[in-house]
């Protein structure tokens, strides 16, 4: 017998259930209806519903609505968590810093203070371990931020181990003093906190690699640059042993005679056909594009209902895809010539990828003899899915002025902890036979694990400044990772400034006894660099960001906080897309849509009355050099 709901809906032994994807594809509203559902079948037990997005939606998707007396709802905020965290085992921080080497409590608070790994997710990560070990819910639900920063959350187990190694071996000269003068030494508090944080992080790693009380289920479109997305993410989720039973395809298209919802629905089921015999061995399910919002108690709670199994029997529509030319309404002006930066920002899923691509190359033929940079700091790149060739870790040429490159943010910083352990084990080396440096020297080792959160991103930019510094191309243009990310992101250049700072003061205060005068220079180019980039966001004559929304309540809420933050860090913000719209049409499906995102875009017009708001209406997916050349033809006014 053939199921007709998805496994996670009616398993009862599910103690967390994750729900992730590429941004926009509709995780909040399968997460939220999926916990509603739970919650509604399993009235005499209470549930939780977890976003660890730091551009929450979970309170847009349920809008004015109550959830089920027996549903939970918590929207993480991983700056309180970390204030609260930090006020909670501050005091045994620096317990440990005073117990340590050589280093006093100020040294490894400062460092403390300034890089707990992985802020947002190592919160996440704590939260959701507390609450599933409490077992006061049955199930913890969780809404996870967008694909690349999800996988963050699931390494946070090896992340944390390392962490907590680092402060491990500041104890251990007080243990080794203890050991020698005392009979009988016995773990104290602060042995016991390490251990016990420790002992909740390997019981959240089984939790998470366990079947039978965890799942992931990933949601997706079915559309290239989503559908190349989950591939990489389940290979991901695979590597990690994270279980993975069902696939949720949303916002299928009907068949029409409507030649622009006939053209979408065509070109879905052939890609769903392709990517079908790689997800075999998991279930998969179609969702329908509804003409209203889901959104709401309501609406949520039916969401499952015309859910259906998709297999390899289902057939694609025959026929020839439409011809459908691109089509943009009140395109503005291109970016000045004088703009050295424009970073494309904006909610996960907008098209944020594909618009910056567009863009680049339009500034590519545009801008006579200037040559244009294009490139993703995103964990997960789309740059390649989107030209429909390989872009890698080094630049490639697209055409004769554009070139473009997904870059590794993890393996620019790594690069740079190999050659500080490098040049550190050759000092040490060096002081063989002169003084003992045992306890002193693994600190000094460890000193990278307490990096701050977000370094490794920073680090990919700092790349940027030194092609920017080398004149080698004229205009930048970034694919951001997604809203909430993005602005943390804007943020980290004064954090990285801080942290370098106490890393410098670290060395000049113990300059006699560390001398690593190549890691020095490299981190005084790090932070020369840092200045360079806080003054290039800060100058709307040199940066600007252009955002990037389709015509929902989520992506309203979402670019509310984008424009917020750019007032508030002083960077200019001129231009709104208003994305993947739908154009009038005879068609039901069609007028309803247009009616709904009418009304948004009202909304959007009075609230940012000043940005420019162009609508680029859905046609096709725009992929390879010719539909993206074509798109960015009339994306904006001619000069």
């Amino acid at each position: 017998m053939i199921a007709s709901r998805p496994s996670f809906l009616t398993r009862r032994d599910l103690r967390l259930l994750l729900v992730g994807g590429k941004g926009g594809v509709g995780k909040t509203t399968c997460a939220t209806s999926t916990a509603i559902y739970l919650a509604r079948r399993g009235r005499s037990s209470k549930f939780l519903l977890v976003s660890t997005d730091p551009a929450h939606s979970v309170a847009d998707s349920l809008g004015a609505t109550t959830p089920p007396a027996n549903l939970e709802v918590l929207e993480l905020d991983a700056a309180q968590r970390l204030e609260d965290f930090k006020r909670e085992h501050g005091d045994k921080f620096k317990t440990i810093a005073e117990r340590g080497t050589f280093l006093d409590k100020d040294d490894v608070g400062q460092f403390l203070d300034r890089s707990l790994p992985g802020m947002d997710e190592l919160m996440a990560f704590l939260e959701i371990s507390k609450r599933v070990e409490s077992k006061a819910y049955r199930c913890v639900v969780v809404d996870t931020a967008p694909t690349g920063h999800t996988l963050r959350l699931l390494a946070m187990p090896v992340l944390l181990r390392k962490w907590l190694g680092a402060l491990d071996v500041l104890l251990a000269k007080h243990r080794y003093m203890k050991s020698i003068f005392s009979r009988s030494p016995q773990p104290d508090e602060i042995d016991t906190f390490l251990t016990g944080m420790l002992a909740s992080v390997k019981k959240m790693q089984r939790l998470l690699r366990d079947p039978k009380r965890a799942v992931f289920v990933p949601v997706m479109l079915a559309e290239m640059l989503s559908i190349d997305e989950t591939s990489m993410l389940l290979r991901e989720l695979a590597h990690k042993k994270v279980p993975v039973s069902d696939i949720i395809v949303n916002r299928l298209y009907p068949a029409s005679d409507c030649p622009v919802c006939s053209d979408i629905h065509a070109r879905q089921f052939q890609e769903l056909k392709l990517c079908l015999p790689q997800l075999s061995q998991y279930v998969v399910w179609a969702a329908p594009l509804y003409p209203e919002e889901v959104q709401g108690v309501t609406s949520l709670n039916t969401f499952w209902k015309d859910v259906v199994r998709v297999t390899a029997a289902t057939s694609a529509p025959s026929g020839a895809l439409a011809d459908l030319r691109p089509l943009v309404e009140f395109a503005p002006e291109l970016p000045s010539k004088e703009i050295q930066l424009v970073l494309f920002a904006g909610k996960g899923g907008v098209g944020k990828t594909t618009l910056a691509c567009a863009t680049a190359l339009r500034l590519a033929q545009d801008l006579s003899e200037r040559s244009v940079f294009l490139f993703s700091t995103d964990p997960a790149h789309s740059l390649s899915a989107c030209w429909d060739r390989h872009i890698g870790s080094q630049p490639t040429s697209l055409t004769r002025r554009l070139s473009a490159m997904e870059i590794d943010a993890q393996a620019e910083f790594k690069e740079l902890r190999n050659a500080y352990e490098k040049e550190l084990a050759h000092f040490i080396k060096s002081l063989l036979g002169k003084v003992d440096l045992k306890f002193d020297r693994e600190v000094m080792e460890r000193i990278m694990d307490l990096s701050p959160p977000g370094i490794d991103e920073i680090m990919a930019l700092t790349l940027v400044m030194d092609l920017l510094s080398a004149k080698k191309y004229d205009v930048f243009v970034l694919d951001c990772a997604p809203t909430g990310h993005l602005i943390r992101l804007l943020e980290l250049p004064q954090l990285i400034d801080d942290w370098l700072k106490t890393f410098f003061g670290l060395f000049a205060k113990y300059g006699r006894i560390f001398r690593l005068p190549k890691i020095f220079r490299r981190m005084t180019q790090i932070s020369a660099q840092i200045q360079q980039l806080r003054k290039l966001f800060a100058d709307p004559s040199r940066s600007t960001i252009y955002g990037v929304s389709i015509l929902t309540e989520m992506s309203f809420e979402e670019t509310k906080d984008l424009v917020g933050s750019a007032k508030r860090l002083n960077i200019s913000l001129p231009v709104i897309f208003h994305n993947l719209a739908t154009a009038p049409s005879s068609c039901s499906l069609c007028s309803a849509l247009v009616q709904r995102e009418s009304k948004l875009r009202s909304k959007f017009l009075e609230t940012f009355p000043s940005t420019a708001q162009p609508l680029v209406y859905r046609r096709g997916e725009p992929r390879g050099l010719t539909n993206l050349e074509a798109l960015g033809q009339v994306l904006y006014q001619e000069r």
